[in-house]
């Protein structure tokens, strides 16, 4: 496939599971061996459609209103990359954490491995701790005092 087409599939997956809820889509897009490389900031739920299905599903019922924005696209070879801003509010239970139902936006990327039309492999970088802040599970951290107003 094409860099162009690599690029579009990543798009078409990446919209539609994420602010669609279309989680069946994996079984087309998702190769059964795929292997998420997203260690330590999300839970493993294993490879294949079936682990980003529950993965997405994860997020999904803690921010339903979720919505991803694709803000830079790159590819090369079998490689695409994607910079992205998430929004949502916070009304699910996230890892234990009751709904706070504060609005959050979190930005990321994520690199995807493209073969004979399928993603076999991701790798996912994100702002889980701004998350965590901005849901209060995680305290604000205080800002330290100026030079001049220690000296005060």
């Amino acid at each position: 496939m094409s860099t162009e087409e690599n690029k579009a599939l990543v798009r078409r997956w990446f919209l539609a599971a994420w602010n669609e809820g279309n989680l069946d889509l994996a079984d087309d897009v998702i190769a059964s061996d795929y292997d998420p490389h997203n260690e330590p900031t999300d839970p493993n739920f294993g490879r294949g459609p079936a682990g980003q299905k529950q993965l997405i599903a994860f997020y999904r019922s803690a921010f339903p209103d979720v919505h991803m924005e694709i803000e830079d696209m790159v590819a090369e070879g079998d490689r695409v990359v994607v910079r992205w801003r998430a929004t949502g509010t916070h009304t699910g239970e996230l890892m234990g954490i009751p709904p706070s139902g504060k609005p959050t936006t979190v930005t990321g990327m994520f690199i995807n491995r493209v073969v004979n039309g399928k993603l076999v492999e991701g790798w996912t970088s994100f702002d889980g701790l701004g998350m965590m802040m901005q849901i209060g599970a995680v305290p604000m951290p205080t800002q330290a005092p100026t030079a001049l107003e220690a000296q005060a």
